[in-house]
């Protein structure tokens, strides 16, 4: 029996895509859209990037324009969070008590940035990046900060460093492991993204962490450091991470682990209830494990599966993990799960920052970082999927002649790449 009222909780990347999904496959129920920010949906990829560098303004940033919003004929209440789910009686508590019914909900609240735990962190001046709203405060700072600490070399922290030295600041990248995205990427990846900053002139402190911000006396920011001296910059944002919103739903005794667990359905524990983008745990084959994915493609992707799923349409959500990021002139792409025991071939293009790092078992390709080279890129991914063989030595070389035991597109591809 198809659903009556389905009610999508938050209204970002998820959300949005997952409402549009089911008004494209014929729904004409009530969609009930809640979001906890005052803007539409949105994408979020642009505000560490364009928005924050004054390249583009939040409302490009939308995922539709104001007529094809309309024409969902959705319930959108913006700045409205939710407080309770009830599974037992089918509810969402919204605001100061209300209740909304729903014969199937999908949660796609996201996350949070993680605080630091540290004396001051809630000064005036010290910020994360997470909204619309938090891109615009950093980019006023950045505008006119002339020193900018940035505790965190991830992703985000890294491409907020990026921002702060084309306003011309000096930036110093605060991290206390032993390497940059140590969770995300292998070594040799970690010593790229180290060169690519500090040859840009930022300064890359590792192994250090933060053990107190105060005020200065002429109003700037003193961070303490566990190692060395204290950095006195005009502004600070922390970027250590995000923790999933999945505080409702593990009240509500929907199973979670660092995120709402779900099948490949993208359904939870509670038969009624889905989950899409950054809160999700699901399966993931390329990984060999559960992951919460926390990237562009896959909150849009997983919330078309969601609501497909939720009304009753066949649906097996596995995809090849991709990500991506802008950091100065390196447009880096990874596809797949890098782990420590594969074996890595390296592709470099002599004199520019164009590179791959294959990442194999055996003569199967798992995984590919690529750095200005999409090209090349599009092809690996479809090595990963196919799950082709493929000679080391073919992936290595930027001019492979040798035909026997490779596959004719692979080397027609290599020979009219951009190396």
């Amino acid at each position: 029996m198809e659903p009556q009222s389905i009610v999508i909780a938050g209204a970002g990347q998820a959300g949005g895509w997952a409402a549009k999904t089911l008004r494209d496959k014929g729904f004409v129920g009530r969609i009930v859209l809640l979001g906890d920010e005052a803007h539409p949906p949105y994408e979020r990829p642009p505000l560490s990037k364009g928005v924050l560098k004054g390249q583009v303004e939040p409302r490009s940033t939308h995922l539709f324009k104001d007529e094809v919003l309309g024409r969902l004929a959705l319930d959108l209440r913006l700045s409205t969070s939710i407080t309770a789910i009830d599974p037992a009686r089918h509810l969402v508590i919204i605001g100061q008590g209300d209740a909304v019914s729903y014969d199937k909900l999908i949660l796609c609240t996201g996350g949070r940035p993680r605080a630091l735990s540290v004396e001051g962190a809630d000064l005036p001046g010290v910020y994360m990046l997470r909204s619309i709203d938090d891109a615009l405060a950093i980019r006023g700072a950045l505008s006119v900060a002339t020193q900018v600490a940035v505790v965190g070399g991830g992703w985000i922290g890294l491409e907020v460093a990026a921002a702060a030295r084309t306003y011309g600041a000096e930036v110093s990248v605060v991290e206390a492991a032993p390497r940059l995205c140590v969770r995300s990427v292998p070594p040799e990846i970690s010593d790229f993204l180290h060169d690519l900053h500090t040859s840009r002139g930022t300064s890359v402190l590792l192994n250090c962490g933060v053990t107190r911000i105060t005020r200065t006396g002429d109003g700037r920011l003193k961070m303490e450091l566990a190692a060395g001296p204290p950095l006195v910059v005009d502004a600070i944002v922390v970027g250590v991470g995000l923790i999933a919103n999945d505080d409702q739903a593990r009240a509500a005794g929907i199973r979670c682990e660092n995120g709402i667990l779900v099948d490949e359905t993208c359904r939870s524990s509670d038969p009624d209830i889905y989950a899409a983008g950054d809160v999700a745990v699901g399966p993931n084959r390329w990984a060999g494990e559960r992951m919460r994915l926390e990237s562009w493609q896959n909150a849009q992707n997983q919330g078309i599966a969601a609501a497909s799923a939720a009304l009753g349409l066949a649906v097996c959500y596995d995809p090849l993990p991709w990500f991506w990021s802008d950091q100065f002139t390196a447009n880096i792409q990874i596809y797949g799960v890098p782990k420590s025991h594969h074996h890595v071939a390296i592709r470099r293009h002599s004199g520019t920052e164009a590179s791959l790092y294959f990442y194999l078992e055996q003569d199967r390709l798992k995984a590919v970082v690529g750095v200005n080279a999409p090209r090349e890129l599009a092809m690996a991914r479809r090595l990963i999927e196919k799950q082709t063989a493929v000679a080391v030595t073919v992936l290595e070389d930027p001019h492979p002649t040798d035909s026997t035991g490779v596959i004719a597109d692979l080397q027609t591809f290599w020979r009219g790449a951009i190396f």
